[in-house]
């Protein structure tokens, strides 16, 4: 599918910035374009973004009922209670159990863990797990990733005498649970400057506040932990902006230099062993076997990895997950094949503005990543859902800009449960309400989302000629990492390119171009890389000029004499 390339020149008071702001950075308009971009106002603020520094983090007492939880296990601590950690069975909430936990217990020895069960608890707090919380004498649950909406099993727990702390960052509906405590930045009334921390954020920030109320001043003790900060950031696609983008910043310092164990033995198995780790390392690599814990087993050995201190059974169990993975990886294969043939056999798939799908067979642990490559292959809202427990089960992905969660809302009566995110919802319901739930999320749909969200968009940063491209400018520009949301990755456009006339197809089936370029303003030679886009070939080696828009990413081919090349992400004819 062709994307729509746009570009939104800077105001004129943002050009008079960005003047000031090119003096101080290699002289370079585009990166001071680019910092405007991300609102940056001032050289002050300028080099606070390229230097993100923890003393910037916001005080945690900000965050309403912070101090009424550290009270709260002040107390449990004081009084020898049982405390339990509990998270979600994803990336964010694997490792906020896994930091909280591995924190706490430096001082504290009554405390344990535990992750539902996807398949027979699902998702948040389940009714079996309080049992078993009371059947142990737990007296405080610490709640991580899940619990804003658990209203009644809350009060089950409250009923048998156990608080919960309520750790979570999901959108939170107009009644919330009688929890002791509740830390979520995106309550309505929130006092938190930031509103965008992840689930593992809230613990961080939760765990920060407790050696503040405790004189605890060995930061490096919480730091240490930041690395598990940094994959969950990364993994739950939260804006890398404010508190997330320095918590990322150092944690992936981290992940480079002092790992935790079960990290390290992630990062050895994908072959990231002495290699500088990105956030895109952590999305397509670390993360998914994370996760695949939990969509495969269970989530209680992610954490198991995270915790041990024993090297020989870490190692086991990476290869456990990494096989997982590799697991996981077919299934998803598999569903997402089948649910491509169900929707090329529906008519209906062309007009219809959002895709609802069903098959009481698929994998539950897999549904989410096939809504994703859903949106990814149509362009369109996708929910999918299988059978679990009686109920029809899913996860639902949106596209950019469109806001899924209201979609799902707008259902809400016919639903047993939902939450998530903006981009992604999880939900559940009868079965018989499947085919309403379609009709009514389709005629949500149709009535909000704008047609310029149903075509792929390409944002470009800036217009760029390759003279511009220079050793200051990648030194510059390589300050912007960490990347995600509300920090992508700069897209560039270079007008008008020819060929050198080196370049050539490459791959199995000679599917890839590898691009040797030059523009029309020097004789500046670039390497590229064009996935998938063989296609162009004829046009490209007839020496007719045409456009691209690319990111620069360093080669770390071991055999590439080029420390970088300019990976193209589409290409387009120039107009005669």
């Amino acid at each position: 599918m062709i994307s729509k390339w746009n570009y939104l020149p800077l105001t004129s008071d943002e050009q008079e910035l960005e003047i000031e702001l090119a003096k101080k950075f290699a002289d370079s308009p585009a990166i001071a374009e680019l910092l405007v971009q991300r609102g940056v106002s001032s050289v002050e603020e300028a080099k606070h973004f390229f230097a993100p520094s923890l003393s910037d983090l916001h005080d945690p007492f900000l965050m309403n009922d912070m101090d009424k939880a550290v009270n709260r296990l002040n107390k449990a601590m004081g009084s020898k209670e049982k405390i339990l950690v509990y998270g979600d069975y994803d990336v964010d909430g694997t490792t906020a159990v896994a930091l909280v936990y591995k924190y706490l217990r430096n001082y504290y020895s009554h405390i344990e863990y535990y992750i539902p069960t996807r398949d027979e608890e699902g998702y948040g707090i389940s009714i079996k797990s309080i049992d078993m919380a009371v059947a142990n004498g737990v007296k405080l649950i610490i709640v991580l990733d899940c619990g804003i909406k658990a209203i009644e099993e809350i009060q089950y727990a409250k009923d048998h005498g156990i608080d919960f702390i309520i750790c979570d960052h999901h959108v939170p509906d107009d009644v919330l649970p009688n929890a002791y405590a509740i830390l979520n930045p995106k309550l309505e009334n929130s006092t938190y400057p930031y509103h965008h921390l992840s689930g593992c954020g809230v613990g961080f920030k939760f765990m920060q506040a407790f050696a503040m109320s405790n004189g605890l001043t060995n930061h490096n003790e919480l730091y240490s932990l930041l690395d598990l900060a940094a994959v969950s950031i990364a993994a739950d696609i939260v804006p890398m902006t404010g508190e997330n983008r320095i918590l990322a910043y150092h944690g992936l310092k981290r992940l480079n230099s002092n790992p935790n164990m079960g990290l390290r033995s992630i990062i050895k198995i994908c072959n990231l062993t002495n290699r500088e780790i990105t956030i895109s390392d952590v999305i397509f690599k670390i993360g998914p076997r994370i996760n695949a814990s939990g969509r495969m087993q269970s989530g209680m050995e992610a954490v198991d990895l995270l915790t041990s201190k024993d090297l020989s059974e870490i190692y086991t169990m990476a290869k456990n997950i990494d096989q997982y993975n590799k697991d996981r990886k077919e299934l998803d294969k598999r569903i997402t094949e089948e649910a491509n043939q169900i929707l090329e056999s529906k008519s209906e798939l062309k007009t219809n503005k959002s895709i609802v799908i069903y098959n009481k067979n698929w994998h539950k642990g897999i549904i989410g990543i096939v809504a994703s490559r859903l949106t990814e292959l149509y362009y369109k809202p996708a929910v999918v859902l299988t059978l679990s427990n009686g109920l029809a089960t899913g996860s639902s992905r949106s596209v950019q800009g469109y806001d899924i969660y209201k979609a799902v809302d707008s259902c809400r009566d016919l639903l047993e449960n939902f939450g998530g995110h903006t981009y992604a919802v999880g939900l559940s319901l009868k079965e018989e309400n499947i085919p309403e739930f379609s009709r009514r999320f389709e005629e949500y749909v149709e009535k909000t989302i704008k047609p310029n969200q149903l075509t792929p968009q390409i944002d470009i940063d800036t217009y760029l000629k390759f003279e511009e491209i220079t050793p200051e400018f990648l030194s510059c520009l390589k300050l912007f990492n960490p990347f995600g949301p509300g920090n992508q990755k700069p897209i560039f456009c270079t007008k008008n390119v020819l060929d050198y006339g080196t370049s050539k197809l490459v791959g199995k089936n000679s599917e890839h171009i590898k691009l040797e370029l030059v523009d029309n303003n020097s004789g500046k030679v670039l390497n590229g890389i064009a996935f998938n886009m063989a296609s162009y070939f004829d046009h490209i080696k007839s020496g007719k000029p045409f456009d691209i828009c690319y990111t620069i990413e360093e080669n770390k081919h071991p055999n590439n004499s080029n420390k970088y090349q300019l990976f193209v992400k589409e290409i387009r004819i120039c107009s005669k």
